[in-house]
């Protein structure tokens, strides 16, 4: 990751040592950081500077980390939000769903999960995208997180049936190929038919039967 100049970091984090490392580690990349050791506080700082990625923790004083985000996005669809936390319980990563554009690293946190999910938010800004998938009217995918809402419901997926899920949404304009599909679901090993049709009947289950579609002899698309 290059040294980003232009865009600005709101760092929240109440404990002062995991701030200070935390901020040490971000001047290795970027020339605009700023920090908050609560939600109030980042709210105020978040008019002030207008951020472009904000990284937050989930417990703090005052206001947690998922109220401030709320409220941050009451006002801005599009700023990048890295939350991190100590939490994997299913009602928190359905409101981080609910939020959008949030990039959820598990406590502690490892160097090379948080520099690929800011490379990742740099690319949404770049290109004006977003990790949150909605695939219908009561399903949600998370790309970057790999965690599929149905309902409101955490639906657990195979390895294999993420690794389509996103081959699919990522050509989402298109027919994916059966060498396409081989190649990156099975990797090295041989793709059988009857192993593909098993898996697509399985991920139509879980989300929709029309969901994805099937030309002969070309591949799948998903509807969305």
């Amino acid at each position: 990751m290059t040294t980003n100049k232009h865009i600005k970091i709101l760092y929240v984090e109440d404990d002062e040592i995991t701030r200070e490392n935390g901020i040490e580690y971000l001047e290795n990349y970027f020339e605009h950081i700023y920090e908050s050791k609560d939600g109030l506080d980042a709210l105020k700082k978040f008019e002030q500077i207008n951020p472009d990625i904000i990284i937050t923790d989930i417990q703090m004083p005052k206001i947690d980390g998922l109220e401030f985000i709320k409220r941050v996005r009451q006002k801005n669809k599009e700023v990048q939000i890295i939350v991190l936390t100590a939490y994997s319980h299913k009602e928190y990563l359905l409101k981080a769903i609910e939020l959008q554009l949030i990039k959820y690293l598990m406590k502690p946190i490892k160097e090379y999960e948080l520099k690929a999910a800011l490379e990742l938010c740099i690319n949404n800004l770049e290109y004006n995208k977003t990790n949150v998938i909605q695939l219908n009217e009561n399903s949600f995918f998370d790309k970057y997180n790999h965690t599929l809402f149905v309902n409101n419901e955490l639906i657990k997926l195979r390895t294999k049936e993420t690794d389509l899920l996103t081959l699919l949404l990522n050509n989402k304009d298109r027919f994916v190929t059966y060498e396409e599909i081989e190649n990156y679901v099975w990797k090295d090993f041989p793709m059988t038919k009857d192993a593909l049709k098993t898996l697509i009947k399985y991920l139509k289950q879980k989300i929709s039967k029309d969901i994805i579609s099937n030309q002969n002899g070309v591949g799948y698309k998903i509807n969305v």
